[in-house]
């Protein structure tokens, strides 16, 4: 019996679409605030892409910063006590955005938008607005199908794998900005309608020109 040499492990990851961000910015004329992500893939192959199918998800990355004493106070709510951040600051879900990306061959740049509100009860709007300034860590991960021309042009399809991701510090500013843009000087907490009901008697009772003359007054 003849044993045959090893086969060479083929390197898939050589072969997989390569991501990068390449900026971000607030996007204009919008109903609410959003933010345009700029990105890069390049597909190692080579193959002519009729379409790149793809989902992106966005995610916080907390403990890939540093923080100083007044920033962590603002964020006890979410990650509790300092001595205990290692295990509290997980990823933080933020976003997820179907995108098609036109055909292409070899590389190519495409746009993701992410709308976000002023919500303060969700996890990483609550994250985004504590931060004073600096950077935010982010990672995209990228699933979806490449359809592609193989041999003789036929379609084929192929998927993109779980292992696709891109890492990226957004400036805080550009987050900043775009909420500026829709609610200067301010923004909003979601109340029940009991809870605005009661709000508005006791601003009618005291008198106040302001719902912020009222919570002032409440905050004492």
């Amino acid at each position: 019996m003849t044993v045959g040499a090893a086969q060479p492990v083929p390197d898939t990851a050589a072969t997989d679409p390569v991501f990068s961000v390449l900026g971000v910015a607030p996007v204009a004329n919008t109903l609410t605030p959003a933010l345009r992500f700029d990105l890069h893939v390049s597909d190692p192959l080579g193959r002519p892409i009729h379409v790149l199918a793809l989902t992106t998800a966005i995610r916080i990355d907390p403990a890939r910063r540093a923080y100083d004493d007044a920033t962590r106070a603002r964020l006890v709510e979410l990650f509790g006590a300092p001595e205990r951040w290692a295990a509290t600051t997980q990823a933080l879900h933020w976003a997820s955005v179907d995108v098609l990306v036109k055909g292409f061959t070899g590389a190519t740049s495409f746009a993701v938008e992410v709308p976000y509100g002023y919500d303060l009860e969700v996890a990483a709007t609550k994250y985004l607005y504590s931060l004073p300034d600096g950077v935010v860590p982010l990672t995209f991960l990228f699933t979806g199908l490449v359809l592609y021309a193989g041999e003789h042009d036929r379609l084929q399809v192929a998927q993109v794998p779980w292992s696709a991701m891109a890492r990226w510090r957004m400036p805080l500013a550009a987050f900043r900005d775009a909420l500026a843009a829709h609610h200067p000087g301010g923004g909003w907490v979601r109340l029940t309608t009991d809870t605005l009901d009661a709000l508005a008697a006791r601003k009618a009772l005291r008198g106040d020109h302001s719902f912020d003359d009222t919570v002032r007054g409440l905050l004492g």
